[in-house]
């Protein structure tokens, strides 16, 4: 198992991106998105917690089918999907994802606060089993990779007309007013003999690089999302998701968004922070037959990319382990 925290600060206010997170993660998973390839939405629903209070519940797939490396797609079936599942009672999120690798999964607790990502005991003072890293993101001026820059998206050079807000430069997060800090502690788990390591450091890598990029674009759309109220974000929200269903292609565009809170017996949901209930058992219809004939393309062995390297094979879509459900009022 490997641990880390991530400390992410934007030129917005907690409240502001209540809003603006549940735009972002809508736009960002449709432009991701293509046949057979993004993220379904299964359940978006109210949910009550006894400790909690009031939050959304979401079920996703994310559907990976070109993006696994030529060893996966020989032993999973044509069409398959990675479920997340997602407790929202902003500003405190959960989520998970459980995974077809044995023995994988990935846990995300996420904390928002107005102040530059100074709070070190966000998560609770009790010393740990051993030191853990924080990495501390900057969205202006750490590289992301090179397939995802996008000139109108650089915050060095974007400047917000409606809020009068960027072209953020060195030292930013010391001079900046107002400032927020998206809180991350990311637990990601590969019990594998010989590949733990390696697996959870690049995963990691990966998890970094996601939320660099959505946070960089939460920020450059802000222009598009700030004087939205939070129904016509759910407008946008459920209208986007269908679409991006659609763009898929695998199943019906149809999206039912609950407006009914469900009771806390009904779905099951962390009691507090937590570990997120999660299952590595694939379906019967996923899994594969016994009598299968091995494909002469699987090798041997399974070898993973070096972690540093951009163009590896084993890539983990760019809407994985977002949070995208929106906070009753």
């Amino acid at each position: 198992m490997l641990m880390k925290e991530y400390r992410i600060c934007m030129p917005l206010t907690v409240e502001e991106y209540r809003i603006g997170q549940l735009y972002m993660i809508s736009k960002h998973s449709h432009e991701q998105s293509e046949r057979g390839e993004g993220v379904e939405v299964v359940q978006n629903e109210p949910y009550e917690d006894p400790e909690h209070g009031s939050g959304q519940f979401t079920e996703k797939r994310i559907y990976l089918n070109n993006k696994l490396p030529s060893w996966a797609r020989a032993v999973v079936p044509k069409i398959f999907y990675v479920t997340e599942k997602a407790w929202n009672y902003y500003p405190y999120t959960i989520t998970g994802n459980c995974s077809f690798l044995p023995k994988f999964s990935i846990h995300i607790e996420t904390k928002y606060e107005d102040n530059k990502g100074n709070n070190d005991n966000i998560f609770g003072s009790e010393p740990r089993e051993e030191e853990m890293d924080v990495c501390l993101l900057d969205i202006a001026y750490d590289e992301i990779p090179e397939r995802h820059y996008k000139e109108s998206e650089d915050l060095r050079y974007f400047k917000s007309k409606k809020t009068n807000r960027g072209l953020l430069q060195e030292g930013w997060l010391d001079t900046q007013d107002p400032i927020m800090c998206s809180y991350k502690l990311v637990t990601v788990k590969f019990e594998v003999w010989g590949l733990q390591t390696r697996v959870e450091q690049f995963v990691h890598k990966v998890i970094r690089d996601v939320l660099l990029l959505g946070h960089r674009q939460a920020f450059a759309w802000v222009d598009e999302w700030i004087d939205m109220t939070m129904d016509e974000v759910r407008e946008y929200e459920r209208a986007t998701q269908e679409a991006t269903n659609l763009k898929i292609g695998t199943f019906p565009p149809t999206i039912s968004i609950s407006e009914n809170p469900l009771p806390s017996s009904t779905r099951s949901g962390p009691n507090s922070a937590p570990s997120t209930p999660l299952s590595t058992e694939a379906p019967d219809f996923l899994s594969v037959p016994k009598e299968r004939p091995r494909k002469k393309s699987a090798p041997e062995t399974l070898t993973l990319p070096d972690p540093g390297r951009r163009d590896s094979l084993f890539k983990l879509p760019s809407f994985f382990s977002w949070n995208s459900s929106p906070q009753p009022e």
